[in-house]
């Protein structure tokens, strides 16, 4: 079993499918990534069927049904099923993800095919893609081990419990640690065979496990729908990079403005759980986290957009957002990713900006998953 280096979306070597099934498993989410029977359903290991290099197939998550100018759909990352742009229209999309049958994309099961690149990677501030499904998809929006989600989505806050379902970890707990967050992450054109190249976001979301859970994702789990977990299964986010330590994910509604662009429809399908709920996709109230007031966050937003270019150019940043202080999850801080060997903990940032305490967290580079 191999990840990518420095582009992170599951990979496996061709070289190694001689070995027994066992070391790919290596996992507490394998149901995740076995050939089901039609109808699939949502939260498992699925793909391109072209998603191969002469070394190494790839494959990430089915994350979810939606509706997209009415034809029913599935949600992904650009860079699964889009191969970060290289997909061309009509690509055969399928259950389970090459790395998962062989590499021999006709021991799956297609699930749709590619509609043509709706939302290219980098331009939109998401990785985001659809492939149109077909009639071997289940048309109620069940996502494995999480059920039929929301269609009303919500905004994330600091705070937030979530869960999600993904091809490599299954069913995982986890909490917004921060949100409005700048990142920069790493891709690779290509399954492991491609140039190298770092997207920069903002507003992004940034997720850390909780128990029972050790990690929220690993490499596999890009493309999971992250939802609420606090009563009410509602999409928060499109899970796609992270570290060993940090999972990000774009804002859902970002992703529904990205394929919104121009007069198109996009909603979720699921259940309706909110009483305002229409047709339309309906933002609800982002529920009760256990973050600072939003009074505190947005004066913390404003001290770290005075002092974000500056952070960044401190070696090592790779990220700067807005959550709360590690002690006291009721106060409002700066966050700062930075990349530091071993992880050892980076030293000369001050404690704080402005008034606003500075919170700062050593992971590894941002990939995507």
């Amino acid at each position: 079993m191999r990840s990518l280096g420095t582009c992170g979306r599951f990979a496996i070597a061709l070289a190694a499918l001689a070995l027994a099934a066992g070391p790919l498993l290596a996992d507490d989410g394998p149901l995740h990534q076995v050939k089901q029977v039609p109808p699939v359903i949502m939260g498992t290991s699925g793909g391109s069927a072209l998603d191969i290099s002469n070394a190494y197939c790839c494959g990430g998550t089915l994350g979810s049904v939606v509706r997209y100018d009415g034809a029913l759909s599935i949600l992904s990352n650009n860079h699964v099923l889009a191969r970060s742009g290289l997909a061309v229209v009509g690509e055969a999309d399928i259950q389970p993800g090459l790395l998962d049958i062989a590499c021999v994309a006709a021991n799956g099961t297609v699930v749709g095919t590619f509609p043509g690149n709706k939302v290219p990677l980098g331009t939109a501030n998401v990785d985001a893609a659809l492939a149109t499904a077909n009639s071997n998809v289940d048309s109620t929006g069940t996502i494995m081990d999480v059920g039929v989600p929301c269609s009303e989505i919500q905004a994330p806050v600091v705070g937030l419990n979530v869960i999600k379902s993904g091809r490599t970890t299954g069913l995982t707990y986890g909490r917004v640690q921060a949100i409005n967050t700048s990142v920069s992450i790493q891709y690779q054109k290509g399954c492991h065979s491609g140039t190298k190249f770092t997207i920069s976001y903002t507003n992004q979301v940034t997720i850390v496990p909780v128990a029972p859970s050790t990690s929220f994702s690993i490499a596999g789990d890009s493309g999971s729908l992250i939802v609420s977990n606090d009563g009410t299964p509602n999409p928060t986010s499109l899970l796609f990079a992270g570290s060993s330590t940090t999972t990000i994910g774009n804002p859902i509604a970002s992703v529904v403005s990205a394929f919104q662009a121009g007069g198109h429809t996009f909603t979720f399908v699921g259940n309706v759980c909110g009483a305002t709920a229409s047709s339309a996709t309906t933002m609800v109230p982002p529920g009760q986290g256990r973050g600072p007031s939003e009074n505190d966050l947005d004066f913390a937003r404003t001290i770290k957009e005075r002092h974000e270019m500056d952070l960044f150019a401190r070696p090592g940043v790779i990220g700067v957002g807005v959550g709360a202080v590690d002690d006291n999850s009721t106060e409002a801080a700066i966050i700062v990713y930075v990349n530091t060997p071993g992880g050892s903990h980076p030293y000369g940032f001050p404690s704080e900006l402005d008034g606003v305490k500075l919170r700062v967290i050593p992971t590894e580079p941002f990939v995507a998953f």
